[in-house]
Parts: C-alpha cells; sequence; structure tokens
C-alpha cells in the first residue's frame, strides 16, 4: 500500500468517526512526519521504539511544547489502534 493510500483508509477512518476536520487534517500531518522520519517504513512494520524515538525527536531537536508532543502521540495511537488494528504503548 503507497503512503498515499495509506493516508487515506486514515482520512475515511476519521471521517467516518466524525472527527473534526481540523483534528483530521493535524492527524495526518503527524502520522506522514513520523512516517518520514522512519525513512517511509510503513508503520505496521514500527512500533512502540519508533514512537518513543520520534516523541524524543520532537521534544529533544525540535523543542516542541508538551501540548504538540501529545497531539503527535494520539495521531500515532489513532493511526495504530484503528488502521493497523493493534495497540501501541509507548515507553
Amino acid at each position: 500500500m503507497s503512503t498515499s493510500s495509506f493516508l487515506e483508509s486514515i482520512r475515511h477512518i476519521l471521517r467516518t468517526k466524525h472527527y473534526s476536520i481540523q483534528t483530521e487534517k493535524a492527524y495526518l500531518l503527524w502520522i506522514k512526519r513520523f512516517i518520514i522520519f522512519n525513512q517511509k517504513r510503513h508503520p505496521k512494520d514500527m512500533g512502540e521504539e519508533e514512537a518513543s524515538n520520534y516523541l524524543t525527536y520532537l521534544a529533544v531537536n525540535r523543542n516542541v511544547t508538551s501540548s504538540t508532543q501529545n497531539l503527535a502521540l494520539c495521531a500515532i495511537v489513532f493511526m495504530y489502534k484503528h488502521v493497523c488494528e493493534r495497540e501501541l504503548i509507548p515507553s
């Protein structure tokens, strides 16, 4: 599955669950950044370690606020729960 069709499947699920357009845009942006950060690997081939590394990168290298980190985490957890159909528990 290509990245664009993967992101389209996430968009479809977000709309089916009646998430706001702003939340949809934010989640898709963070998920896309997560995939790019991990050398465009498919999320099904990644897990807790990659998510934790990404969140650490955001905090240490990008100096994002805790609320921004939380938004990125929510997007990644949503993706794993509703698209990859598995729980993600970052350390």
